[in-house]
């Protein structure tokens, strides 16, 4: 038996969701004419407490659409050094639009509004990079899943009101926060002008992630996802699968949560520190870790040398986790 703890990504289509792909109604998406596209793009809008939104294949697509909104060729964007959008987009934001970075250390990834007011320079003047926006990554991946405290997104929020800033949420993994926290959606989401959240993480559907904003940013976007060549025709098949994840899959995170959790402590990592589906461990040798645990059926992450990244979701059980303990808890020890 495989037991696959890489990411929440490696979920497949349950046989309801499979069926739910099979009998959707669809049309042209690129002429606006897929009805479940539609419905899945009111849903998720309606969901996060914005005017619109736009269905796209990936989340780094999401994030870079939402932050070509905010953020003009030649400005700078601010964030975190552990952000998915500086770290794990392959320099898509440099490359597709002209946008440059600073960034400020987090300790794993939790928002200090203090040290963004001290980055930011909201007008550099002729001869430097204004900064023209701030990405905030909610739960924060490579933090270990962590949940942004609201008193920081609060501050965060204020101070990009009082300087003209555009605020952009990497939401991928929102639907912890809001399992973990109880908070609504439409709270997590409001203080922000453009969020992504994905659908092919914890939720499980195949593929997609759904970018909202006001309806006026995302007609921009609609424009920019077919210059990028992401329009997409009879995408209702896979546009089902993020509905019936919505409808669905929600609640269940609280699954994964708690298993991670039970991971943690039989890894002697501390449960208090896993707020959601990710465990993050500090070991001598990660790459080794993950190679001696792939031999024995189990696979992690190795994501630096002493890090090690596991993630629980929708295709763990709990005999599957049982045997991730048991496979992992003599490599760690070592």
């Amino acid at each position: 038996m495989i037991v696959d703890l890489r990411s929440d990504t490696v979920t497949r289509p349950t046989p309801p969701m499979r069926a739910a792909m099979a009998d959707a109604e669809v049309g042209d998406d690129v002429y606006g004419e897929d009805p479940t596209v539609t419905a899945l793009e009111t849903e998720v809008a309606a969901l996060l407490g914005h005017e619109a939104a736009l269905f796209v294949p990936s989340g780094s697509l999401g994030n870079q659409l939402g932050i070509r909104l905010l953020v003009q060729p030649g400005q700078e964007l601010i964030c975190d050094t552990l952000a998915h959008v500086a770290r794990a987009e392959l320099g898509a934001a440099a490359v597709f639009s002209g946008i440059t970075f600073r960034t400020w250390r987090a300790q794993r990834g939790v928002l200090d509004a203090d040290a963004i007011a001290d980055l930011a320079a909201p007008d550099a003047g002729p001869y430097q990079v204004s900064t023209a926006a701030i990405a905030v990554e909610n739960t924060h991946n490579f933090g270990g899943g962590i949940v942004q405290p609201p008193e920081q997104v609060a501050a965060v929020a204020t101070f990009a009101r009082e300087h003209g800033l555009g605020l952009h949420l990497d939401g991928a993994r929102l639907w912890n926060a809001h399992v973990a926290t109880g908070t609504p959606l439409a709270e997590l989401a409001e203080p922000f002008d453009t969020v992504s959240v994905c659908l092919s993480k914890g939720l499980g559907a195949p593929v997609g992630s759904v970018l909202v904003s006001s309806a006026a940013r995302i007609a921009e976007a609609r424009v920019w996802r077919k210059r990028y060549g992401a329009g997409m025709r009879q995408a209702g098949i896979i546009a089902a699968a993020g509905l019936y994840a919505l409808r669905h899959h929600v609640s269940r995170l609280a699954d994964d949560h708690a298993r991670a959790r039970r991971l943690a402590e039989a890894l002697g990592a501390d449960p208090a520190a896993v707020p959601t589906n990710i465990v993050v461990l500090d070991v001598a040798d990660a790459a080794g870790v993950a190679v001696q645990a792939a031999a024995d059926g189990v696979l992690v992450s190795a994501l630096g040398p002493r890090f090690l990244r596991l993630v629980t979701h929708l295709d763990v059980d709990d005999d599957g986790l049982d045997r991730a303990i048991d496979v992992l808890r003599p490599l760690v020890a070592r």
